[in-house]
């Protein structure tokens, strides 16, 4: 039996549509449409995530250091929601709401108060998945937010892997932010996009992730000659992550709000370039919806 048969499981249908979460992270753990899962089966040999979501920070931090009012704490990347127990708030047969608290475990690597809520929703082919984050306290919330959802490569069975293709919605940047060995930005690197368009093959990632900063599409279609498509479109997301570990069998379609720090950033978290703010008793919502085209 494996670790994951302890987790809680929360599936919601209809007839377009399965999918199944997490407690542990408030992960998707499943996508399906047809009988075919869509999504990455985590496979730990790989990488053992499906859908993580990155809370308080997006990326890394140099050398994982967060400094606040002077006093540094430690926070490793892509923050602690991921690997921590959301509580289930409501479950209906076509949408689940989970919520993630701060308590004496998170002030210790990261000192604000939050209430950060995710709403999955099916409505016909698409998925859309809500986040809400409440300030509680009294000081501002400074966070970065993101999602990290892993989509099979290929789609299907028996589909090359470079008949794959993302098609943004409008034209891109010429010029990426860079990321160096350590993760954190550093230059940057020539947009491999053509005329909207992006032929997807391993090399492209040999330098971890592309970075679009911002993006200005607000939503893209991952499709496959001769076979499936899917459309992931964002909505309060200004960045865009994609990325896989070359060869293996997935690729990531990120909308983030915030950012990896540059490598030449030693400031106070709230001066760190991604970095949002919440005000006391205010909220920030944003969302992406995924939508099966084939």
């Amino acid at each position: 039996m494996g670790p994951e048969a302890a987790l809680e499981r929360y599936t919601i249908a209809n007839d377009h549509l399965k999918a199944v979460l997490l407690d542990q992270g408030a992960e998707l753990r499943q996508l399906s449409a047809g009988g075919r899962d869509y999504l990455w089966d985590g496979d730990p040999a790989v990488w053992g995530r499906h859908a993580p979501n990155l809370f308080p920070i997006v990326g890394g931090l140099k050398e994982d250091r967060l400094v606040h009012q002077g006093k540094a704490y430690t926070l490793p990347k892509h923050g602690f929601a991921r690997d921590l127990p959301w509580t289930l708030v409501r479950l209906t047969g076509h949408s689940c709401t989970l919520r993630l608290k701060d308590d004496a475990g998170t002030r210790a690597r990261y000192p604000f108060a939050f209430s950060l809520s995710l709403t999955a929703r099916l409505d016909g082919p698409a998925l859309r998945v809500q986040y809400d984050l409440l300030n509680p306290g009294e000081e501002t919330l400074l966070a970065s937010l993101g999602a990290h959802p892993a989509f099979r490569w290929p789609l299907g069975p028996g589909i090359p892997r470079e008949d794959h293709w993302l098609t943004f919605e409008k034209p891109e940047n010429d010029l990426l932010p860079a990321l160096d060995d350590r993760g954190l930005l550093d230059g940057t690197r020539p947009s491999p996009l053509a005329d909207r368009r992006l032929d997807l093959k391993d090399g492209l990632f040999s330098r971890d992730a592309l970075i679009f900063e911002p993006v200005r599409s607000r939503s893209v279609r991952y499709a496959a000659k001769d076979g499936p498509a899917l459309e992931v479109a964002w909505d309060g997301f200004p960045q865009l992550g994609v990325w896989t570990r070359p060869g293996a069998g997935f690729l990531c379609l990120e909308p983030w709000r915030g950012y990896a720090s540059p490598a030449s950033f030693d400031g106070e978290f709230r001066d760190k370039p991604g970095v949002f703010q919440v005000s006391p008793g205010a909220c920030v919502t944003a969302s992406y919806t995924v939508r099966i085209l084939a």
